[in-house]
């Protein structure tokens, strides 16, 4: 069977079409009230003239100057393209942790994650911006270049909802590779758990910045990793290397707790320090509400 031909099996239709809706309902519904995105694209605009020389292209000359001087002048214009938006989606092994205690109560992480950027591409899409997507374990897996027309959101929609979370994470090597791929400025959305070296992840981080682009990181959590829900002995397994290690969760939580706080105000710490919008997040929190105080925020400190 063809690459394509597995995103018109009747399964993924009906996966993509409720993705595709709950990212309209997101964008149109509650972002309705906002009325002006913080994401604006550009347009051409003239700025102003200067005296021909050989060599222009003799369309840029305005003709009514011409008219009124008897003198050539250039048509000079802000040359400025519609923004790109790319997302980068972490589908390593770790985004797909669902406690055994609680399977079905929260999204997981990848599925939290996966909601966010349909709902970004979608938003980006219907303001005329462009949109792209790497996703990424270990090494980067899809690359799509960003575009700008509503069939290329149907493309980024059927990878989302084919992509499974498996494998090793390597956030940091990742994004430098996929910053050597973008070759325009732009916005880049990260979204991931960041289980990586936070040195290694700031240093990526500050390469993307490096490049002129606007950054933003959605730091991803399992409720029951910012909770810690657990009672008595419980044996934990790592879900991309399948070790284990058995525990007194009682004796543990405190601990625990005070080390994931720790991370978190690290990895914020070295967000703001490179210029860098941090928003932590956990499944417990719907995603739209979620995507929506961001993007108040966001707007407020545009204006």
């Amino acid at each position: 069977m063809a690459s394509y031909e597995k995103y018109l099996l009747p399964e993924v239709l009906q996966k993509v079409t409720r993705l595709d809706l709950r990212a309209k309902f997101l964008v149109e519904g509650f972002l309705s009230g906002l009325h002006e995105s913080p994401y604006k694209g550009f347009s051409v605009e003239f700025s102003d003239h200067r005296k021909y020389v050989p060599g222009d292209a003799l369309k840029l000359i305005d003709w009514k100057v011409y008219g009124k001087t008897d003198r050539y002048y250039i048509k000079r214009f802000q040359a400025e393209t519609n923004m790109e938006c790319h997302l980068f989606l972490d589908r390593s092994g770790s985004m797909a942790f669902r406690p055994r205690t609680l399977p079905h109560r929260f999204m997981t992480k990848f599925e939290y994650a996966t909601a966010i950027a349909a709902a970004l591409g979608y938003l980006m899409i219907t303001q005329q911006d462009s949109v792209g997507l790497v996703t990424f374990d270990e090494s980067i897996r899809e690359y799509v270049r960003p575009r700008s027309k509503r069939t290329h959101l149907g493309n980024i929609l059927s990878i989302l909802s084919n992509c499974r979370p498996e494998g090793l994470t390597d956030v940091s090597g990742s994004i430098h590779k996929a910053a050597s791929l973008l070759k325009k400025r732009g916005l880049v959305v990260v979204l991931s758990d960041l289980l990586d070296d936070p040195d290694a992840i700031e240093n990526a981080l500050a390469h993307l910045v490096y490049r002129g682009h606007d950054v933003i990181v959605f730091h991803i959590f399992d409720a029951a990793e910012t909770n810690f829900p657990y009672k008595g002995g419980m044996e934990f397994e790592d879900p991309e290397t399948g070790a284990r290690l058995k525990v007194d969760a009682d004796a543990v939580r405190a601990d625990y707790l005070e080390a994931i706080s720790a991370f978190v105000a690290d990895i914020r710490r070295r967000c703001r320090l490179r210029g860098v919008d941090y928003v932590q997040l956990d499944t417990s929190v719907a995603f739209d509400q979620a995507l929506v105080s961001f993007l108040s925020n966001r707007k407020r400190n545009f204006l």
